[in-house]
């Protein structure tokens, strides 16, 4: 059995030799070659990670607090294998998610076919490699682009120190940005109705966000005769990323790929993520492992995107992103109604639904085809969802059926 210290070196070097070799790989770019190859390390490096951890534990002491005059040598060499292990094994897991957030990128936007059979990354065998195609799938989610740049190593700050000063300074501010702490916002009103049903009074509280129209909001619920008074804000506040790994990983690769506009392109690629997907996908992707499932704060990352467009107010992305969280829990057990608009197309809708955006400009901001967001926002209309959903429907009327008798069917559709 090895020693720990064998173990230590041997991690070293197995992830400096597949820093060396992923080098040579991207040069091809070869997707089901790079799919196996980093399918392979990660089994190898988990493996490691296991052995290692299982040796070192989670908490090591520091040497921090010893004066240096009173600093015993035998105590110094003890401490110093064990910040060498804890380095280890912070590169190593480093490294895991680096390969990690990967493969799921790649499984994200690839299909991989061998003949006519679909293949998962994890069915991918050396033999078949050069048989296997991968075929593009027609919406983006992440950046293809910065496969090449992720710590596959694990060592951010030697491959950091091997860029210029404006990718190290892009680093530290996208590292920041991705670092703090969510902004505390009214995200929402608490609301105390009373209301006549049946010539009998009657109480109800509800949740509806700050932006949304009050009077208009409960008018249709609850019709002409009521009257409303704020119970108390709905507040909330958090961290968007809550892994170092994953913040650094992101960091480095953005601020690789574009020193100065990597922190606009990560939030775009964010904003986009949260829009394109469901919560439910957002558990299974691991794009970005330990990302906050739902937005219910102001994050500035997310006003990147939106700074150079007229009329931007602090707030722009994250608000869009609060109200697509909260409707798509509103359409919790109603997502029969539109089984056929995929959750790409349902993110198009509701971005157009709440925003001054034309369907042009939504389809360029989520890079999805502006033809099948039409069809998705008629669909989504013939469905009477919309009328739930948005207090303000006047964007919708131009999708609604023109001829008399398609207007009748609506009608008995929608009850």
């Amino acid at each position: 059995m090895t020693t720990t210290e064998e173990l230590v070196a041997q991690v070293n070097k197995i992830l400096d030799d597949i820093g060396i070799d992923m080098d040579g790989l991207f040069e091809t770019f070869d997707v089901p070659s790079i799919s196996y190859r980093l399918k392979e390390n990660l089994s190898l490096l988990q493996e490691l990670e296991e052995d290692l951890s299982r040796r070192v534990g989670e908490v090591t002491p520091s040497v921090g607090g010893f004066d240096k005059k009173n600093k015993d040598p035998h105590i110094q060499w003890i401490y110093k294998k064990k910040r060498n292990r804890v380095l280890a094994l912070e590169r190593l897991r480093s490294a895991i998610t680096a390969h990690k957030m990967a493969l799921a990128l790649i499984a994200a936007n690839y299909t991989f076919t061998l003949g006519k059979r679909e293949l998962s990354i994890r069915e991918l065998k050396r033999e078949d490699i050069p048989k296997v195609k991968a075929i593009q799938k027609p919406v983006q989610l992440g950046r293809v682009e910065v496969l090449p740049y992720l710590a596959y190593s694990g060592d951010v700050l030697r491959l950091l120190a091997r860029e210029s000063i404006e990718v190290r300074e892009a680093f530290k501010f996208i590292k920041g940005k991705l670092r703090e702490k969510g902004t505390v916002r009214t995200r929402g009103l608490r609301i105390e109705v009373e209301y006549w049903e049946n010539n009998r009074l009657k109480k109800a509280r509800i949740d509806l966000p700050t932006d949304a129209d009050i009077e208009a909001e409960l008018r249709q619920r609850y019709g002409r005769r009521f009257r409303w008074r704020v119970l108390s804000f709905v507040k909330t506040k958090g961290v968007l990323i809550n892994n170092h790994y994953t913040v650094d990983n992101l960091a480095l690769a953005y601020s690789v790929l574009d020193p100065e506009k990597g922190a606009e392109l990560l939030g775009l690629d964010l904003f986009r993520y949260y829009f394109l997907t469901s919560e439910n996908d957002r558990e299974s992707l691991g794009l970005y492992p330990d990302i906050k499932l739902c937005i219910d704060c102001h994050y500035s990352i997310f006003d990147l995107p939106f700074r150079n467009e007229p009329g931007f107010k602090t707030g722009h992305g994250s608000m869009l992103l609060i109200r697509k969280c909260e409707m798509e829990k509103a359409l919790v057990g109603r997502r029969r109604d539109i089984t056929n608009i995929p959750n790409y197309l349902l993110g198009g809708v509701l971005l157009y639904g709440m925003s001054d955006y034309s369907e042009e400009k939504v389809a360029q901001l989520l890079g999805i085809p502006e033809d099948e967001l039409v069809e998705a926002i008629k669909k989504f209309v013939i469905s009477g969802l919309h009328k739930t959903l948005f207090a303000d429907t006047k964007k919708f009327e131009k999708f609604m059926p023109k001829s008399d008798r398609a207007k009748q069917f609506l009608a008995l559709l929608q009850g």
